[in-house]
């Protein structure tokens, strides 16, 4: 299109710390959102675990990352997950807005998940989701690299289908699992949006485990893996400590990036709220002052003791519920 073959790029400072630290050649590597508290928001990167969770749940999470950093990533999700009565299926919805530099994206997907007992213990779920992205590129942010040549329009606005799959596996005290966001990536952007937004197909792999410590004090900790072709891989590794069933403090380290704290309230059985700042260890902490998350979840249909209550074995093969605020 004309606006890209007059060469008017955007000379972003994000733009050129992202190509300085990581050697990406296109400006925008498209990847899914990340995020530091994982462990509290797998159903927006897995749809096999919308049917796992123990009651009706609605999650809200904010993250803003590399303050100080203009055009830095901004990323908003509110997903909900439902869980069916037959204790065997699940539908979740998902909506993320991502922005970074000039381009903004909107995810939004419907998933549906089955799951089977494989032992007495253990469940095995799959999943599916489907949905689309709504990109929008403006090229009114910024400055461009020859300011005099006109632009034939100063906004793309494009809509491309998505389709995901994952497999969850669980017992009473740890999880396994493992998801590809969209499998629709090769060729799905045109040359023209291609020049700005580069999909390629990514992988997910997360776990964690429960152990008891005493009555009081729970230690969780957990681990998510992306892949994504022509990138490093990401490896996150955080440590929980779950205390009196109400206070969480942890920390995590994404390797050779940065280093994070969190902390969580269980304000009541049905409402909890984490928070997350993350520390820049590679070259670009000279440039920002890190990241800041912040997850709001409810659990619907708990009243007072609903989650003592749950969590106890109902039947034999049973697992309980991993979104638990107890466990996971």
């Amino acid at each position: 299109m004309e606006y890209l073959t007059n060469r008017a790029k955007f000379n972003i400072f994000l733009g050129i710390i992202v190509c300085t630290f990581f050697g990406t050649t296109h400006v925008f590597g498209q990847k899914e959102p990340q995020y530091t508290q994982y462990m509290y928001n797998i159903g927006s990167f897995n749809p096999a675990y919308v049917g796992t969770v123990e009651t009706p749940e609605i999650a809200a999470l904010y993250r803003a990352q590399w303050i100080d950093i203009p055009g830095a990533p901004r990323t908003i999700r509110i997903g909900t997950n439902i869980p069916f009565k037959n204790e065997t299926m699940g539908l979740g919805f998902n909506v993320v807005n991502d922005q970074l530099g000039p381009v903004t994206q909107t995810y939004a997907d419907i998933s549906y998940s089955y799951q089977v007992n494989i032992s007495e213990e253990t469940k095995l779920s799959f999943g599916m989701d489907a949905g689309g992205s709504f990109l929008n590129v403006d090229f009114s942010k910024g400055t461009f690299e020859n300011p005099g040549e006109p632009l034939s329009q100063e906004q793309v606005t494009r809509f491309y289908p998505t389709i995901g799959a994952g497999l969850f596996m669980y017992s009473d005290q740890w999880y396994l699992g493992a998801s590809a966001p969209n499998f629709l990536t090769e060729g799905i952007y045109n040359d023209d949006v291609a020049s700005i937004v580069e999909d390629k197909l990514q992988f997910n792999f997360i776990g964690g485990y429960v152990f008891d410590l005493s009555d009081n004090l729970k230690f969780k900790p957990a681990f998510l893996i992306n892949t994504l072709k022509g990138a490093p891989v990401n490896i996150n590794i955080s440590t929980n400590f779950l205390i009196n069933d109400v206070f969480t403090l942890g920390a995590s380290y994404r390797v050779e990036n940065a280093f994070s704290g969190l902390a969580g309230f269980q304000i009541s059985n049905g409402t909890f709220i984490g928070y997350s700042y993350d520390y820049n260890t590679n070259p670009l902490g000279e440039f920002n002052s890190g990241s800041h998350e912040v997850i709001l979840k409810f659990y619907l249909g708990k009243g007072s003791g609903g989650s003592s209550e749950k969590n106890n074995k109902g039947s034999k093969g049973k697992p309980k519920q991993i979104d638990s605020p107890r466990f996971f």
